[in-house]
């Protein structure tokens, strides 16, 4: 019985460890040293038209890649989706990787998600080096990686806003 509460102590510390990592660390892993050019990618939007990353230069990009069957990516997208909406001065585009059109559209209605981009062949995977979902791309307003944020993150709001505040006041725009 000891043993057994050893071993939940032990998983309630690595728990508690990775949120603070998720809220308090990898937020600032902003730094210029470590940028790298996001690939000039172009993507149909589900609404017709096509989404460019090129064409976001000059503003701060959130790239927030997902699949339906996900279930991290059902918890995490509204608070992506409501980061969106009140911070309109930044540009987030989710983006379905690996499904078909008529799969991703349902879902996007039921989660009530706007500016969707299609990656029905999962290109993305390779360009931004996606190794699970969700995964949110941070491309700096000179079109830049600077950040890349994989797995459910229930803080995201916070990791976005502190993007936002650091890579657009230091003359990055």
């Amino acid at each position: 019985m000891r043993l057994l509460n050893k071993v939940w102590d032990l998983l309630a510390v690595v728990i508690v460890l990775a949120i603070a990592w998720k809220i308090f660390f990898a937020p600032r892993m902003l730094a210029t040293a470590s940028a790298y050019p996001a690939p000039h990618a172009s993507y149909e939007r589900l609404d017709g038209g096509t989404f460019r990353i090129t064409d976001a230069r000059g503003r701060l990009l959130f790239l927030d890649f997902y699949a339906s069957w996900c279930e991290p990516c059902r918890e995490e997208l509204p608070m992506v989706e409501a980061y969106a909406q009140a911070h309109p001065d930044v540009e987030v585009v989710p983006i379905d990787v690996g499904e078909p059109r008529n799969v991703a559209a349902t879902f996007a209605a039921q989660l009530h998600l706007r500016d969707v981009a299609l990656d029905p062949q999962g290109l993305s995977q390779g360009f931004f080096q996606i190794e699970g979902f969700p995964t949110i791309v941070t491309i700096d307003p000179k079109g830049r990686i600077r950040a890349t944020w994989a797995g459910f993150n229930p803080a995201i709001s916070l990791a976005m806003a502190n993007a936002q505040k650091q890579l657009t006041r230091s003359g990055l725009r």
